[in-house]
């Protein structure tokens, strides 16, 4: 048994530890492809990962939890701990992370009085349910038990968002009270309004920073807060930012590799650092998150590759081995070994073999109900994704004016299967006028959800409830009766793909190939609108015409020796009759020709 404490520095078995560590999240990564994404963390000479945990992974559907297959953190953990890497975990309700809703599962708005990220009973409440059962799986990792788990977070960058004192010592009491006993910190902004709001000092627990520059300014910053509550701790980072995230519509943010190499330098001289990303993976089915700036929300990509030291496959850039030299130089006891890489492949023009509508099998994929009024994702289904709100009118006048009111966050509406109009954001709420053919004309929107906010004080905004909010409007009055379809692309079966595909409408899009042996691939996005993409089941994530990515990586762990199948859902009718897999990832800067 073992035991790590903090004083001055950090000490493990009464030797001094320096923590050199690396953000991996397992959850953007297949788990087949764990461990050779820590094998790297190790190779490079670093000694812990860091992991948050998602509660909306964990708990989709409210007291329905998963911790198997890609969810499995335990198994994640263990193959840390063979490796000989010690882990911290950030298990707080919220984590951010360019993640929907932050962590927060979307349940949590059906409870409409409810505040999260606060003291209030009921939110603690659901937070202790959780908590029964993630402690059960991280207690018995703890290293005083055995295990590889040396600290924990209590909340994240709580400093950004508010200084609620009592929801922050609930959290750490509910965490005391299911078994942890290593210890506790909290992260946030390196300067005193953040950390003065978001820290829990006052209650010995361990205080540290995130930033990405300036490293002594404000490794100082936090030296100083210590000071003036009579502590002398060890300075960490646990967020040192070695590159960025992207949205849809902007250019590729990069760091520059003697920048990030300058400031990592100074981290390592000076205190206790972690990367973030070390490997930053995939935003794969529907969990990317959202930046909020002003009024609209701006939807991250779905590639996590962060410009990080592992590009999004996990193969080392230049910024690996950059750190690796660093490492090797500043640290000459430590031990390191050459990286591992994984081998692409590629396969041009692998032929369309069926499509189908979207609504000739909505009933079939779709979880159904009905309602005077429409409902929002999350009252009628699990909140993610598309939803398809069905109504009919009466005509009064071949030529009418519709409105869609207060849908979020994309919507398309068609008329007797015919696309009449697409919004966003802003543009949805104008006046739509339409020319109806039948006298009681079927109406579709068809509405996705593009990601919930991440951070900041619109998570407690209405803007999060997601689908058809006030509902659609003819003339000046609102319809009612509605048929909603929750979408679920798990339901897709071949026999689906017998019925019709209707040209111009919402369709799947089915290509098979064989494989004798399965390697990595980019799939090539090109020629395609927006949707999402499913790959032998697994949805991969969304794609967008506006980029900046063109392509979706694909991991071998999806692949099958022997027949594949890759199903596009396509919402603005541009697919393709050829699928191109490639060896390299595409974006707006490297366009290639097909």
């Amino acid at each position: 048994m073992s035991r790590f404490e903090i004083s001055e520095t950090f000490y493990l078995d009464g030797r001094p530890l320096q923590i050199l560590s690396g953000a991996i999240h397992y959850f953007r990564i297949p788990s087949g492809d764990w461990y050779q994404s820590l094998y790297n963390l190790k190779s490079l000479g670093f000694n812990t990962v860091e992991t948050y945990v998602p509660w909306n992974f964990h708990e989709v559907i409210e007291d329905e939890y998963d911790f198997t297959g890609n969810k499995d953190i335990k198994r994640f953990i263990k193959i840390a701990e063979e490796l000989g890497l010690y882990v911290i975990i950030r298990p707080s309700p919220y984590i951010c992370a360019e993640w929907e809703f932050g962590g927060l599962p979307a349940w949590l708005l059906n409870y409409r009085y409810m505040r999260i990220r606060s003291s209030d009973e009921s939110f603690i409440e659901k937070v202790a349910k959780y908590y029964d059962e993630l402690f059960k799986i991280l207690t018995p990792l703890q290293i005083d038990e055995n295990g590889p788990i040396i600290m924990m977070q209590v909340e994240n960058e709580y400093g950004s968002y508010g200084q609620d004192k009592e929801y922050l010592s609930r959290l750490k009491d509910l965490m005391l009270e299911r078994g942890t006993t290593v210890p506790l910190f909290t992260s946030d902004g390196a300067w005193n309004q953040c950390l003065s709001a978001g820290s829990m000092i006052d209650q010995n627990i361990l205080v540290t920073g995130n930033f990405g520059s300036r490293t002594h300014e404000n490794f100082n910053n936090l030296k100083n807060f210590q000071e003036e509550y009579s502590k002398k701790w060890p300075l960490m980072c646990m967020e040192f930012w070695d590159g960025w995230f992207n949205r849809w519509g902007d250019e590729i943010i990069k760091r520059d590799t003697d920048d990030l190499i300058n400031d990592v330098k100074i981290a390592i001289r000076d205190g206790h650092i972690n990367l973030y990303m070390f490997h930053g993976g995939t935003n794969f089915g529907f969990w990317n998150g959202s930046s909020a700036r002003g009024n609209t929300d701006l939807p991250q990509i779905t590639s996590y590759d962060y410009d990080a030291p592992l590009d999004e496959s996990g193969n080392p850039t230049d910024k690996y081995f950059a750190l690796q030299n660093l490492v090797k130089n500043e640290k000459n006891d430590i031990q390191q070994r050459p990286p591992k890489y994984r081998e692409f492949m590629e396969i041009n023009n692998i032929e369309v073999t069926d499509q189908v509508s979207l609504f000739e099998i909505l009933d079939d994929i779709s979880i159904k109900t009905t309602s005077k009024y429409p409902q929002t994702m999350e009252e009628a289904g699990d909140g993610y994704g598309y939803f398809v709100y069905r109504t009919h009118i009466k005509r009064e006048s071949h030529k009418e004016n519709l409105r869609i009111i207060d849908a979020r966050d994309r919507v398309h509406l068609f008329i007797d299967n015919k696309l009449e109009h697409v919004a966003y954001q802003d543009e949805i709420g104008a006046q739509i006028e339409v020319q109806l053919q039948n006298e009681q004309p079927q109406i579709d929107v068809l509405v996705e959800n593009m990601g919930r906010v991440n951070y900041g004080h619109k998570l407690l905004s209405s803007t999060q409830r997601k689908g058809l909010g006030q509902g659609l409007m003819q003339d000046l009055h609102f319809v009612q009766n509605y048929e909603q379809f929750d979408i679920q692309f798990n339901k897709l079966r071949s026999k689906h793909f017998q019925k019709n595909y209707i040209k111009g409408t919402p369709s799947f899009h089915r290509y098979k190939f064989n494989l004798e042996e399965t390697y990595d691939t980019y799939l090539d996005m090109q020629q395609f609108g927006k949707g999402v993409v499913l790959v032998n089941g697994h949805n991969i994530g969304r794609y967008w015409e506006i980029g900046p990515t063109l392509s979706l990586y694909i991991s071998k762990s999806f692949l099958n020796v022997g027949e594949n199948e890759i199903v596009i859902f396509e919402t603005e009718n541009k697919a393709s009759s050829t699928i191109n897999l490639k060896k390299s990832p595409i974006t707006i800067d490297n366009k290639i020709d097909n």
